[in-house]
């Protein structure tokens, strides 16, 4: 493999990265700050109160766009697999 490639199969994982994982972190990140910001105005700090919606966010956001997610995974390994047995 040339540099060049190299460069562009990192970037290639970079975006598959941000792909899979970033709906599920901004969107738990916001989750979490809106339950702060209710923490914040009752003054109740239970720290339960953060990690169950946040856990039952996660669940919905896998449940909604996993299948879509795996698709794109599965994608990218056989093109790796592909790249792997072209040599």
């Amino acid at each position: 493999m040339t540099n060049g490639e190299v460069t562009d199969l990192m970037y290639k994982v970079f975006l598959m990265t941000l792909q899979l994982a970033g709906p599920i972190l901004v969107i738990s990140m916001v989750v979490g700050i809106i339950i702060s910001i209710l923490q914040a105005a009752t003054q109740i700090h239970e720290q339960t109160l953060t990690f169950v919606p946040k856990l039952l966010v996660i669940g919905i956001i896998l449940v909604v766009a996993g299948p879509n997610m795996l698709q794109s995974l599965q994608e990218f390994t056989s093109d790796i697999f592909a790249m792997i047995a072209a040599g």
